[in-house]
């Protein structure tokens, strides 16, 4: 006997979950540009805010909710990608970049220096790269999984 929200319950085919993967990659792309953005303007920002008659405590430091959801999207959409395609190109660019961003933002490396701008901003870069690579390597396997 099923219940009533079992018998509502369409059945997801292989395609609609690639499609959604392609949509996470995406979002993920888009993400991570604009982690790495933030991260590239945010030594400007602080050295606007005494201008503005604030301190660097009025800023709230996105670093490690940027990292934490790069890092679930990311794992998600590539495993997910992987199974599809078995090319591991992609996770070599999304570990390193996740590495960056994992280092600059959990460590002592935190400091929001020069250095810490650069390795998130390629940190960010290469997971978006990533993203990229996945969404088109998940449409080149198409034939296999009807993406289209």
């Amino acid at each position: 006997m099923s219940t009533p929200l079992q018998e509502t319950r369409l059945p997801v085919t292989p395609a609609q979950q690639a499609q959604a993967v392609l949509r996470a990659d995406k979002l993920g792309m888009w993400a991570s540009l604009a982690c790495a953005l933030h991260c590239a303007a945010l030594p400007l920002v602080l050295a606007v805010l005494p201008a503005l008659g604030l301190n660097r405590a009025a800023l709230v430091d996105a670093d490690q909710a940027f990292t934490i959801f790069a890092t679930v999207l990311g794992i998600s959409t590539l495993a997910f990608g992987y199974r599809r395609h078995r090319v591991k190109r992609a996770w070599w660019l999304l570990l390193p970049g996740l590495t960056l961003v994992w280092a600059n933002t959990f460590t002592a490396l935190h400091s929001h220096g020069g250095a810490h701008v650069a390795m998130m901003v390629i940190g960010g870069l290469l997971i978006a790269a990533a993203h990229f690579l996945n969404t088109r390597l998940l449409r080149g396997s198409s034939s296999h999984c009807a993406l289209d």
